[in-house]
């Protein structure tokens, strides 16, 4: 793949109006009539950063804007965000998110299996690795990256008390972090790249946390 000049990758400023217009337009006739613009303003910079990240963090794909609704409860059918994250699924990964609320850099499990949960909330309990832990989630901490806590339980997990010391770690159910930036100029000009491999960069101490101490998705299905 070929670099791209930082210089020359910048996010169109359009994309923030574009997800503000389509939260109050879910219909076939607006996506239709704004398709090009999507194609144009949307997609095409980001295309343009994958390209002038120039495979650093592995192959890279953008998920598609159409939801799937067949089983959720919300039937709108086109994603208020657009999606960038790494194509290999089997590891830890790192993401990227625009909306019209700004641009997110996060990474890790979002969907962890049993047994990798389980394993880290073994390493929670654990007085002599906690430790690490802690440090690694305190050092991502310093570059604005804080831990996921979305569905994360409402009470203590099976074989834990509420009164247990570490208890918001125990609760998680995804190993994720993430650090969120209200729209900005340096995301439409050259500084954007660096930002984006300076964020992930940060995301790579969590994700080589996991990769260290948890086991991996193949060995999880073992």
């Amino acid at each position: 793949m070929t670099e791209i000049a930082p210089e020359s990758v910048g996010l169109d400023p359009d994309v923030f109006a574009f997800y503000a217009e389509l939260a109050d337009n879910q219909t076939k006739e607006w996506w239709l009539a704004n398709k090009q613009r999507y194609d144009t303003h949307v997609k095409a910079p980001v295309e343009r950063l994958i390209d002038a990240l120039g495979g650093e963090f592995g192959p890279l794909k953008i998920f598609r804007p159409y939801k799937d609704v067949r089983f959720s409860a919300d039937k709108r059918p086109y994603k208020d965000h657009l999606g960038l994250v790494t194509a290999d699924d089997s590891s830890a990964t790192y993401y990227l998110q625009l909306s019209q609320h700004g641009l997110m850099l996060a990474g890790g499990l979002y969907q962890p299996a049993r047994e990798q949960l389980a394993r880290f909330r073994e390493i929670v309990d654990d007085n002599r690795l906690v430790g690490d832990l802690e440090a690694t989630l305190e050092e991502v901490s310093e570059s604005g990256f804080t831990i996921m806590t979305t569905d994360a339980l409402a009470t203590a997990p099976r074989g834990f008390t509420v009164d247990h010391p570490k208890i918001a770690l125990l609760r998680l159910k995804r190993l994720a972090i993430a650090a969120e930036h209200a729209p900005a100029d340096w995301m439409t000009g050259p500084g954007l790249v660096d930002r984006v491999r300076a964020g992930w960069r940060t995301v790579r101490v969590w994700n080589d946390w996991i990769a260290e101490n948890l086991p991996t998705a193949v060995e999880a299905t073992r």
